[in-house]
């Protein structure tokens, strides 16, 4: 990845996420991730041991996962934070200091103050693994090629978790809404609108669209031609409102889609109105279920091809 000045941008308003969401999507997080991913990422991580194993975690948020991560991963480990937000920086450091590594050693940690855009291309370099959880889905392609050249020439591992694939369905004991489709159609082309997460060129930052579900399948793909092993795991989340919490989460989750599909669609305002008016009232319903689809991706170095 070329590195572009040293200074942080203003943030596109899509890429900004305050700690309530993240507090309030993290127990549907923990519970979707695809476990036998964890342990491929703990099999390597064994064969690099002798030294203190070097974490990477993009985009780290409130630091969700590390906390979900280190406990998982041999030690000893040193975590690298990167994230835009110094608010959540300083939460994540906060809270990761006293997070021990599966052999019960504290871990280390350290932050970096940084957008995206701004990731050069020796960041990387000394790491183990490069994670990152809920994030992929922002960026745009040459973001997501440079990042896949990048991983490859450090010779790390990488787990990214958590990346939408496009799916969502609302269950609610009765026949499908006929307006289902348009809003979840409507919502995907809105996540693969410009979001300025993706390449940063001199002064000036350009982008393209970002990849929205298409970008766990797209890493993949990259990765592979870079010789890495890759698997891609189902890892949706499954809400329940009986559940005040997944409840909370669901109503959260209508006011977003509908937010995002009028965007999109400002012609059928009304209609997406009436949508959203009708699934407010299947929330209330205790056997009301939601899946939300997700992937998760793991990959480790090969041999190139």
């Amino acid at each position: 990845m070329s590195a572009p000045p040293r200074r942080l941008d203003v943030p596109h308003p899509d890429t900004v996420f305050d700690a309530g969401w993240l507090a309030l999507r993290r127990p549907a997080d923990t519970a979707a991730r695809a476990d036998r991913l964890n342990r491929l990422a703990h099999d390597w991580l064994c064969s690099r041991v002798g030294r203190p194993l070097r974490l990477i975690d993009l985009g780290s948020g409130s630091g969700a996962n590390p906390h979900y991560l280190a406990p998982r991963l041999p030690g000893p480990q040193h975590w690298q934070l990167v994230d835009h937000d110094p608010a959540l920086l300083e939460l994540a450091q906060g809270s990761c200091g006293a997070l021990c590594d599966g052999d019960g050693r504290q871990v280390g940690v350290d932050t970096l103050l940084r957008a995206l855009h701004m990731l050069a291309e020796d960041d990387f370099a000394g790491s183990d693994l490069v994670s990152a959880s809920a994030l992929i889905d922002l960026v745009d392609e040459g973001w997501l090629v440079r990042f896949a050249d990048a991983c490859a020439d450090a010779g790390c591992a990488v787990l990214i978790t958590l990346s939408v694939d496009g799916h969502w369905a609302i269950d609610d004991g009765e026949a499908a809404d006929p307006d289902d489709a348009f809003v979840r159609t409507a919502f995907n082309a809105h996540q693969q609108r410009h979001k300025g997460a993706g390449a940063g060129d001199g002064a000036v930052r350009t982008s393209g669209p970002a990849l929205g579900a298409r970008a766990a399948p797209r890493l993949a793909t990259l990765l592979e031609a870079q010789g890495y092993r890759v698997t891609l795991a189902d890892s949706p989340w499954l809400l329940h409102t009986d559940d005040a919490g997944q409840r909370a989460l669901a109503a959260a989750l209508l006011d977003g889609w509908r937010g995002a599909a009028a965007e999109q669609c400002p012609h059928a305002a009304a209609r997406i109105e009436a949508w959203h008016a009708r699934r407010q009232l299947a929330l209330a319903r205790d056997s009301t279920r939601i899946e939300v689809g997700h992937f998760d991706l793991y990959a480790e170095p090969g041999v190139r091809t």
